[in-house]
């Protein structure tokens, strides 16, 4: 099992993990703008906002997940698995657009505006609590699906993160991380504001959701934006493959190596590899077709493979190799 995979049901346990989210933010969306409306509180009406962005972003993430399943076609042989990426850059986006900026104009509002006057906030503290609970519902979901993935791959939360190919359960586990702590930035706004009369306080919570949902924003489209570029699969994995094809008996040296993230769980392998020059063509071909077939039962990721004899000793090739790479590649066959 290669160290990419999550768990061989990944893509039913992120849909699980989408949905859920959905349905509790749709329905705390609804509770907190009646609070806000009723309180008169930016805070609230700040994190309804918030709410009604996640639950857009659960739309999107849905059909990131039903549209990058589509089987390769002959306009895309490679496979729909990038549309995955494409779609949750559109939900980063769309965090930032309905989500960051109505609760930073919200809170800047609050704070230079005219004085609004606060009315039963009793209600804004039961809306919080019980939003609290939902979104704890939703947020224990999705760090179970991110916790299991760490523990697969023997790595911390955080590193498993920054490496994961699957964005839905980062997505919904960042923005819920988010949400919880917006529900007490809002809280304590709306506390601030009824002690002390002053709906400054309640601005400043305004706008630091605001900064919070920016941030969320930010990190998540960095990180499709890189998928979509075409980043290179898991260092741990790169090795792996590298040092199989290394230890062919038909191969002298692995010249360059090349690998690209096609979708979750869906790595594109490509090799320029010196054979033994007392190989006959048939040789190599028949090489190169086993050495695809370990590769794809190795690492149950890898779905393409592309092995392409080469001379290590050609100058033009080594140095696109040192150039791509660096030092780096003098520890490999580049260098060789």
């Amino acid at each position: 099992m290669s160290e990419e995979s999550e768990r061989p049901d990944s893509g039913s346990e992120s849909t699980l993990t989408v949905l859920l989210a959905g349905g509790v933010n749709l329905a705390i969306a609804l509770m907190k703008a009646v609070a806000g409306v009723i309180t008169g509180s930016g805070a609230m009406l700040s994190e309804a906002a918030h709410s009604v962005a996640d639950t857009f972003t659960e739309v999107l993430l849905l059909t990131a997940l039903r549209r990058s399943g589509r089987p390769a076609d002959v306009m895309h042989p490679f496979g729909y698995g990038k549309e995955r990426y494409f779609w949750a850059l559109l939900a980063a986006v769309s965090i930032f657009a309905s989500g960051a900026t109505f609760a930073l104009y919200e809170g800047i509002s609050t704070v230079v505006g005219e004085p609004v006057e606060q009315n039963s906030p009793i209600v804004g503290y039961i809306v919080l609590a019980l939003a609290f609970v939902l979104e704890s519902v939703s947020w224990k979901q999705a760090f179970g699906q991110v916790r299991r993935g760490a523990v697969e791959q023997n790595r911390t939360i955080w590193t498993f993160l920054r490496y994961i190919d699957d964005p839905a359960p980062k997505t919904v586990f960042l923005e819920d991380s988010a949400a919880l702590i917006g529900l007490v930035l809002a809280f304590f706004g709306l506390f601030l504001h009824q002690v002390t009369g002053s709906e400054v306080y309640d601005g400043i919570a305004s706008i630091l959701i605001g900064v919070l949902l920016a941030g969320v924003a930010y990190v998540l489209g960095r990180t499709n934006l890189r998928l979509l570029i075409g980043r290179q699969a898991d260092l741990t994995i790169v090795r792996g493959i590298r040092e199989h094809l290394a230890a062919a008996p038909e191969i002298e040296s692995v010249v360059d190596l090349q690998t690209m993230l096609l979708g979750t769980d869906q790595i594109l392998v490509c090799a320029r590899v010196d054979f033994d020059d007392s190989l006959g063509a048939a040789d190599v071909e028949h090489a190169c077709v086993r050495l695809a077939g370990e590769l794809h039962s190795e690492f149950s990721d890898v779905t393409e493979v592309f092995i392409e004899p080469v001379p290590r000793s050609d100058p033009d090739l080594r140095a696109a190799v040192l150039a791509r790479y660096g030092e780096i590649a003098k520890r490999y066959g580049g260098s060789r």
